[in-house]
């Protein structure tokens, strides 16, 4: 199944200064997809693109089938709600403890009254846990998002993804501030959630070597444009040379 397809997509936040060019993608259902590419491609734009925090200014943008870039209200929510993204910043509530941060993931299936109660439901609380659970946060449930590591806090908003019941995960460059040890850490349990839960993930990073490390395909973009498009094996020294204009280290 088609999880994720752009066509003919343009985007461009000042007249004259155009992001992306034409880009004609799709990604498989369940796909753990690197974009790569040097700074100022066209990663970030891309990606938002698949949770509408982009709009294209021409072209068209499909989620699980729906045309996504049309939708507005309700049905739009609808589709968002089927989208999880993980930030290289985390952007977790620091004065709250993990289990709240990962309840968090829910708030839109919630009542207003809830949400400024932040009273959950027990069995939504449960499901809270075991998001915590899978990511091996179990035993910080009640410790502040403060008081985390950078890996922690990445486990953390992964498990709020989980919660949201996401089928698409977005990572913005997620482990872009980790040390070595914890990014490869982070990697690996986000393709073990990939073929666990069958996730489709669309990675952006600057990082070659994880890239070819922990996808099935790799995309490399090159101002605004797909220079290579193709599983990590097939790609050359030469090819990742080519895309970034220089060496790689």
């Amino acid at each position: 199944m088609d999880m994720l397809e752009l066509k003919n997509v343009y985007q461009s936040y000042h007249k004259h200064k155009p992001i992306l060019h034409g880009i004609t993608l799709t990604i498989k259902q369940g796909q753990f997809v690197s974009v790569i590419g040097p700074s100022g491609a066209g990663k970030t734009t891309l990606l938002r693109l698949f949770n509408h925090m982009a709009c294209p200014v021409s072209g068209e943008v499909w989620v699980g089938g729906l045309r996504f870039d049309t939708l507005n209200g309700q049905k739009r929510r609808q589709v968002q709600h089927r989208v999880g993204m993980v930030f290289q910043d985390f952007c977790l509530v620091e004065e709250s403890t993990c289990l709240q941060n990962v309840l968090n993931g829910c708030l839109a299936d919630m009542p207003i009254w809830r949400v400024l109660s932040g009273h959950f439901p027990a069995r939504v609380q449960e499901q809270a846990r075991a998001a915590l659970q899978q990511v091996g946060l179990a035993e910080q449930e009640h410790a502040l998002a403060a008081s985390l590591s950078g890996g922690q806090k990445q486990r953390v908003a992964i498990a709020r993804a989980l919660l949201q019941k996401a089928e698409v995960l977005l990572a913005d460059e997620p482990v872009a501030s980790l040390d070595p040890m914890t990014a490869q850490q982070i990697l690996v349990l986000l393709r073990k959630l990939q073929r666990q839960e069958g996730l489709t993930v669309v990675m952006n990073s600057h990082n070659v070597e994880q890239a070819k490390k922990f996808s099935d395909r790799i995309i490399g973009l090159r101002e605004g444009k797909i220079y290579y498009d193709a599983a990590p094996e097939q790609w050359t020294e030469q090819d990742f040379v080519q895309l970034y204009g220089r060496g790689i280290s």
